[in-house]
């Protein structure tokens, strides 16, 4: 493919060396034609993704993105409940050690 590239590369620079070309290249009509042609896959691919999205919708079925965006809730959920866990547990530990702590020691004494 990056052959295919360097070849359209190669043969686009040709062209615009020719000086035809360079001067249909200043018509602002071509220009404006050029920048159209140019952004047509984008604004086609924008069109059928808004068109899936749409039939997604109507059949009640999740989008890429929703299920992108709800598999990151659940991660940072997961998280959240580890941490809360841990500092449950870690709270626990001291809670239950420092006072048997003081109280054999109190007791010692």
């Amino acid at each position: 493919m990056s052959s295919f590239k360097k070849n359209l590369m190669r043969q686009g620079m040709k062209l615009m060396s020719d000086p035809r070309v360079m001067k249909l290249m200043q018509d602002e009509r071509v220009m404006k034609a050029v920048m159209a042609a140019m952004s047509m896959p984008g604004k086609a691919q924008t069109f059928a993704k808004e068109r899936m999205e749409g039939v997604a919708k109507a059949m009640a079925l999740a989008t890429e993105d929703e299920v992108k965006d709800l598999r990151r809730t659940v991660r940072k959920l997961e998280e959240e409940l580890t941490r809360l866990k841990s500092d449950k547990g870690e709270q626990a530990s001291s809670a239950t050690g420092g006072p048997r702590k003081k109280s054999s020691s109190s007791a010692a004494e």
